[in-house]
């Protein structure tokens, strides 16, 4: 039997545009995403996961450094939340200073990964996500 790739709806938690449009490309050409929906800060986010209309993204790809709330605020608050826990979050950004990766970690990030971004090790840290996590996972219900 031959199983289609599983395809996620990604949060791209991330204020610099050329980091948007290669972690997209990267995105679609493994073929991943079904749908990108794209914020520039963890605010917005925020604001985007707590609206019942919005598609509730299976991933969130989050840069730590961005302005009004960055990603390790906006990580504390997901991880935090009952409901917003359960969605997998893959930390990308430029730090790779132990503290930051330790604390992400700590935050219950399920994966860090470094820009300048290596394509490959990206995807590859998207697709390593827990798969049995995001195929088997109930969705609680959205208020």
């Amino acid at each position: 039997m031959n199983v289609s790739p599983r395809t996620y709806d990604v949060l791209l938690v991330e204020d610099d545009a050329a980091d948007v449009l290669l972690i997209e490309e990267a995105l679609h050409e493994h073929g991943l995403p079904r749908t990108i929906t794209q914020v520039d800060d963890g605010l917005a986010a925020l604001a985007h996961l707590q609206d019942p209309a919005a598609p509730r993204p299976d991933l969130i790809v989050l840069d730590l450094n961005m302005p009004r709330m960055n990603g390790r605020e906006l990580l504390a608050v997901l991880k935090a939340d009952e409901d917003l826990a359960l969605i997998p979050v893959v930390v990308l950004t430029t730090s790779n200073a132990p503290d930051d990766i330790h604390g992400a970690y700590q935050q219950r990030a399920n994966a860090y990964v470094t820009k300048p971004v290596n394509l490959d090790e990206f995807v590859e840290a998207v697709r390593s996500i827990d798969d049995f996590f995001l195929s088997t996972a109930a969705h609680p219900p959205r208020h």
